[in-house]
């Protein structure tokens, strides 16, 4: 069947829905957004869109600017200002700037799927795109199956969050190796954009990292930090069967979640973006949005500087994948969203359990979520 696309915010966007959960897809790029979790109850849209979403702006400025919103798959991850060997990939790659074409929309049981599809040209080859939605999950399931490349190649997904500032939003991660401050300021005050954690700063914990004024941030809690823009890394645990992210909005009574597995992407990239830039079109506006990156990459710089020997893959934790166009590498990825008593809290661990998963919060409470967990074991095993 055919399936048209409809102008949301600024962008053609493909729509589906399930009983719990209605999504956009931008034809643009594949931005999912915008995402609205139990939307038959509190309707819990936590995904941010970009404030000139419905503005011209520079045409020379990369496409996924457009777009900018919620979440999209990149391949490579980062900015790609480097080329690799003969390759010059934009910002982010393809798959988050080129146009995405409609294969199908499949009803199976209760599960409803959009297959889209890209032929790339920096590295010839194929990406699929499956977003699927099942009846009463509060989750979108997101596939990308990456045939006929090969060599060394960064990924990940860009999910942003949209937090409020009354009440905000409680972050966690499951158990990481290592975290760190991007090694450089992430912005500069000559290029009109401003940084405050300190560069390279190594941590332990989220509630305890390193500011240039000498004291310490608590990541742990946002929005903070107004007219700043910092990025940090953790490195998953290698060992886990199963790595988690999650941000509890107590006031508006929902935790939002995101699954990996972590031996595909073995990072997660927290871009902390509350004013921090002052040129087009950011302006100073884009405020109170988190990024929660699950990505296999040397922070965001791009696929030459994740390929070629950095200081995280010195200290043993890779940085990039090998494509083999003998066979397709699958990237499964989960986020989804969990009704909380407003006393939860922050999210301390998140288990299996039949039909899906249990977050246990720090102040001893616990919620159930179906997830379909077997979604993140693929032929890559």
């Amino acid at each position: 069947m055919n399936m048209r696309t409809t102008m949301v915010l600024g962008q053609p966007s493909w729509h589906i829905a399930s009983s719990e959960v209605e999504v956009c897809i931008t034809e643009l790029g594949g931005h999912v957004a915008p995402v609205t979790f139990d939307r038959e109850g509190g309707r819990f849209a936590p995904m941010a869109v970009a404030p000139w979403a419905q503005e011209p702006i520079d045409p020379a400025l990369p496409a996924c600017m457009r777009s900018l919103r919620g979440d999209f798959f990149c391949l490579p991850f980062g900015g790609n200002a480097t080329s690799f060997n003969d390759e010059q990939h934009p910002p982010h790659g393809e798959t988050a700037n080129a146009h995405w074409t409609f294969e199908d929309l499949v009803q199976n049981g209760d599960r409803t799927t959009l297959h889209l599809s890209m032929q790339t040209q920096v590295r010839r080859g194929r990406v699929d795109k499956h977003i699927s939605l099942v009846d009463g999950h509060n989750a979108v399931y997101s596939r990308h199956t990456i045939s006929g490349m090969s060599g060394p190649m960064s990924l990940g997904h860009h999910a942003m969050l949209k937090c409020p500032e009354s009440g905000g939003g409680l972050i966690s991660v499951s158990p990481f190796r290592l975290g760190q401050v991007y090694p450089e300021p992430v912005e500069r005050p000559e290029n009109r954009g401003y940084s405050c954690l300190l560069p390279g700063a190594q941590f332990r914990s989220l509630a305890e990292v390193r500011t240039v004024f000498g004291g310490n941030a608590d990541l742990s809690r946002y929005p903070a930090r107004r007219g700043y823009e910092d990025v940090v890394m953790l490195v998953a645990e290698p060992d886990l069967a199963l790595a988690w992210s999650a941000v509890s909005f107590p006031a508006q009574g929902y935790v939002w979640f995101a699954l990996k597995d972590p031996h595909v992407l073995r990072q997660t990239l927290l871009w902390f973006s509350n004013g921090g830039r002052h040129f087009a079109p950011w302006d100073g506006r884009h405020v109170d949005t988190l990024g929660v990156e699950e990505v296999t990459s040397y922070f965001f710089l791009g696929l030459a500087e994740s390929v070629r020997p950095n200081a995280l893959s010195h200290a043993g934790y890779p940085t990039s994948l090998t494509l083999d166009p003998n066979q397709p590498l699958e990237v499964n990825y989960i986020m989804a969203a969990a009704r909380i008593p407003d006393t939860f809290g922050r999210v301390a661990d998140i288990v299996p359990a039949p039909e899906g998963v249990v977050l246990h919060s720090e102040s001893g409470q616990h919620v159930h979520a179906k997830v379909d967990l077997a979604f993140l074991q693929s032929a890559n095993a």
